[in-house]
């Protein structure tokens, strides 16, 4: 069942992220790669900037996926045409397969507003990237352009990421 998460959620949303992130662990630069993967300070930080969804089975969050619209706005400030960002989409190791990831990303789309979805992911992370192709995205060539626009990452991860979008 999907639902909404509240700030009461992040420390399950911080264990789904950081169990379904080790599968990054010599894929990714090393450099980019630490353990947690993403500390509980900085989810907080960044889910004030997003509203989590996440599927459920007895009772417990097993998959989420952050929905962020940003409407004229880019991360820099700079006006730009409105989008809305995928932002971490995890699902626990053994969740996945049993289309947790599909259903969550089905809903998202079908709460966009915004004429574009886009998400951003690893380069080397190639499930990642044929998951969101078999969704009907696709890799945009100025990933780099879109990438400092809506997302604040640092330059490395940047360099090694991806973005690929939806027209809706």
């Amino acid at each position: 069942m999907i639902r909404p998460c509240t700030e009461a959620n992040l420390p399950r949303i911080s264990h789904v992220i950081n169990q379904a992130a080790v599968a990054y662990r010599g894929v990714i630069p090393d450099d980019c790669y630490h353990d947690p993967y993403m500390p509980i300070e900085e989810l907080l930080v960044e889910s004030r900037e997003m509203r989590f969804f996440g599927w459920e089975e007895s009772g417990e969050l097993v998959g989420v996926m952050g929905y962020q619209p940003i409407t004229g706005a880019s991360a820099s400030g700079e006006a730009s045409p409105a989008v809305t960002l995928v932002r971490h989409a995890y699902v626990l190791p053994g969740c996945q397969r049993r289309g947790v990831g599909s259903a969550l990303l089905r809903h998202l789309v079908g709460l966009t507003t915004t004429p574009r979805l886009l998400v951003g992911t690893w380069a080397a992370a190639t499930w990642a990237i044929a998951f969101y192709e078999r969704h009907g995205f696709r890799l945009l060539p100025n990933g780099d352009h879109l990438l400092r626009t809506y997302w604040h990452i640092p330059d490395r991860q940047r360099e090694t990421s991806v973005v690929l979008g939806r027209d809706l």
